[in-house]
């Protein structure tokens, strides 16, 4: 018997509920979720959606107990409320939409600007540590640069040095050899001078002999040629 009844109920609800927005949608031509989350009330309450009492009277016209389709009607109304409400917090209106768009719009240009601001912060850091490692290559390379030119300043004076000790070195040694050389000259004139001395003497000397044989070979020769005679 009370599955008897609930299938009744059922059946009616479904008939109410297939008439009703039948005949609303052919009505408006179709069927708006925006009006029905219209129809919720803001403060809890519930607006009422069924003529209760043609609803009774109907059901009751159909046969229906009277306590039966005061129940009945009570359970629609509460399954309609309860089903409009849901669809109500389902559905977003069309000025919440464009309230959330707004808040969408406004967070995303806040996000660009965020970016932006953090890119220009970034760049800028980018662009200063940049002038820093040039302002310490650029200091580095003149250190290096100093660094080179005192070391190649130094082997340079170095090898100037020791070239003016080399020619002044040379120099010494072609000195030395030509006063020795100037020496054996001197000794050679010396040598030479005291040997045309002695050639000179000599021959002086073979002269007096030669003369002096001369004299004697002519005196015996005049000897044996008055013992002849």
């Amino acid at each position: 018997m009370a599955a008897s009844k609930r299938l009744v109920q059922r059946s009616v609800i479904d008939n109410f509920l297939v008439s009703n927005f039948s005949y609303s949608g052919s009505r408006n031509g179709r069927f708006d979720f925006r009006q029905i989350s219209q129809l919720a009330k803001s403060n809890g309450s519930r607006a009422c959606l069924v003529d209760t009492l043609a609803l009774v009277r109907r059901l009751e016209g159909q046969g229906v107990p009277s306590k039966q389709a005061e129940a009945i009607t009570g359970v629609i109304t509460e399954v309609l409320n309860d089903s409009l409400e849901n669809v109500a917090h389902s559905f977003v209106s069309k000025g919440e939409s464009q309230k959330n768009e707004m808040i969408h719009e406004s967070n995303l240009s806040k996000f660009k600007s965020e970016i932006q601001s953090t890119q220009e912060h970034q760049f800028s850091l980018l662009q200063r540590d940049t002038e820093k490692l040039r302002t310490e290559l650029q200091r580095e390379t003149e250190k290096i640069r100093t660094e080179l030119r005192y070391e190649i300043d130094k082997v340079t004076s170095g090898l100037r040095l020791d070239l003016n000790l080399e020619r002044g070195r040379t120099r010494d040694e072609l000195a030395n050899q030509r006063a020795e050389t100037a020496n054996l000259n001197n000794k050679l004139d010396q040598v030479s001078h005291a040997m045309r001395a002695q050639l000179e003497a000599a021959k002086y000397d073979v002269i007096k002999y030669c003369i002096g044989t001369l004299v004697s070979i002519s005196a015996v020769g005049l000897a044996v040629i008055r013992i002849l005679m």
